[in-house]
């Protein structure tokens, strides 16, 4: 990582693409980083923020209602914490609301949205989505089977391609 003059900011460079210079220039002032380190300025820049934070644009508080280890796989770099025996508090970050139930809604589990409200917005559209596209995928298997073609049946929540 290092200044860049004609950008007037810092940038990442690949290592593999650096080629020694020389004369390498006049020496330069040292600047202060940002965040205090390399690890905090890069999650900072990652997550769209001013290189000093490392919070997420978006951040929510869900209930999920499976074991720990259950939920830990889909959980990225959000918090886990138990809430007794069967449910768990997940505080995960996202760049947008759609993205953060979308994340969440991995987890395969029952969910809770605690704050802010917006995730069950964005849950809502979420499911408005995904019933469109079954209703669609339905009708176009119920469609194959009137034909003879064989078709798609869904069962047991997941879809069965059956041929004929």
């Amino acid at each position: 990582m290092a200044w860049d003059l004609r950008r007037e900011d810092r940038r990442t460079f690949r290592v593999d693409r650096i080629r020694p210079r020389t004369p390498t220039g006049p020496r330069f002032a040292p600047r202060g980083l940002p965040g205090g380190t390399v690890s905090t300025f890069l999650t900072s820049r990652f997550r769209d923020n001013d290189g000093a934070t490392t919070g997420w644009p978006r951040e929510g508080e869900v209930i999920l209602r499976p074991p720990a280890a259950d939920a830990a796989p889909f959980t990225q770099d959000g918090i886990v914490e138990g809430l007794g025996s069967r449910h768990r508090r997940l505080v995960l970050g996202s760049w947008s609301w759609t993205g953060l139930a979308a994340a969440v809604g991995r987890s395969d589990t029952d969910i809770e949205v605690v704050g802010p409200p917006r995730p069950a917005t964005a849950f809502g559209n979420l499911a408005t989505r995904y019933a469109h596209a079954a209703i669609g995928l339905i009708e176009a298997a119920s469609a194959g089977q009137r034909a003879g073609r064989g078709g798609l049946a869904f069962r047991r929540y997941s879809w069965v391609t059956s041929v004929q």
